[in-house]
């Protein structure tokens, strides 16, 4: 997983938190939001993406 993918997830996983804490999502839809950024993060701090693998996809810059 390369470094802006790891940024981006971290970024959409904060706005996610930021929404709920505000309000502004709620309910299942806040449930699942929030599943979602924990798994952002995690991945993010771990540098792998299970589904990466699985789709042969790879983000990280090869020198």
């Amino acid at each position: 997983m390369g470094k802006l993918d790891r940024t981006i997830r971290l970024i959409v996983a904060a706005v996610i938190l930021l929404l709920y804490f505000t309000g502004n999502i709620a309910g299942t839809l806040a449930t699942v939001l929030l599943v979602v950024a924990g798994i952002f993060v995690i991945t993010s701090f771990i540098n792998f993406c299970p589904l990466y693998r699985l789709f042969g996809i790879n983000s990280c810059k090869i020198d």
